[in-house]
């Protein structure tokens, strides 16, 4: 797949105004909707749950990409797949048997994602790569949005991206925190192939040309 993927990341979205929002994201160039599923204990913060996600996916005319910040990611994959999530993703520091758990989000239809945190180290994804469709790299440490990017992850990527190749997979590498205009193109360069932009995006004079930005970037 050549063309890169730009996902906003809706936990940036004016929550007063989430259906104008998510209709500015269908109408930009933007490629998927980021949904960031957090539960007060995996990570230090609470996002939205499942009626705000149903809420969302009556809106959203592109896939959803949601990420679950979760312990136990298994209880809920069932209930994503039925709200419409295109792909899934669960974090390897909470899925203690994560073969199991890429098996049951295929079996759902779903595109399995597997999420990092910072100090996680790629090689540990080696054993079940061929399985994962999408590595999600946290590029900020989990839990709050708008945090500054963590300049380690360019290397991360090309070690990922080495990793893919070597086993043959075809396995998506997902950056997701701190993107932004001045590093998204050396994110591309290193082998990154979707971008989560959150406040970059929503905070911006004009989100539409933002998107617009983002895309011309790596095209």
């Amino acid at each position: 797949m050549d063309s890169k993927i730009v996902a906003p990341s809706l936990l940036a979205a004016d929550f007063a105004n989430l259906q104008r929002d998510i209709e500015m994201v269908n109408q930009s160039d933007a490629d998927w909707f980021h949904l960031d599923i957090m539960d007060g204990v995996f990570v230090p913060n609470i996002s939205f749950g499942m009626p705000v996600v149903k809420a969302m996916a009556k809106h959203a005319e592109k896939p959803l990409d949601v990420h679950l910040m979760i312990i136990d990611p298994d209880r809920y994959v069932k209930t994503f797949a039925e709200l419409g999530a295109a792909v899934l993703s669960v974090h390897y520091e909470a899925s203690p048997h994560l073969h199991r758990t890429l098996q049951a989000i295929k079996a759902e239809n779903m595109k399995a994602g597997v999420a990092i945190n910072p100090h996680t180290a790629v090689h540990l994804l080696e054993d079940t790569i061929q399985d994962i469709d999408l590595v999600c790299m946290m590029s900020v440490n989990p839990g709050f949005g708008g945090q500054s990017f963590i300049e380690n992850t360019y290397k991360k990527v090309s070690d990922l991206k080495n990793i893919i190749e070597k086993r043959n997979a075809k396995t998506l590498i997902e950056i997701d925190g701190g993107v932004n205009a001045d590093n998204i193109s050396k994110l591309a360069d290193a082998g990154a192939d979707v971008f989560v932009a959150g406040s970059f995006v929503f905070k911006s004079e004009s989100p539409t040309e933002t998107i617009k930005t983002l895309k011309q970037k790596v095209a």
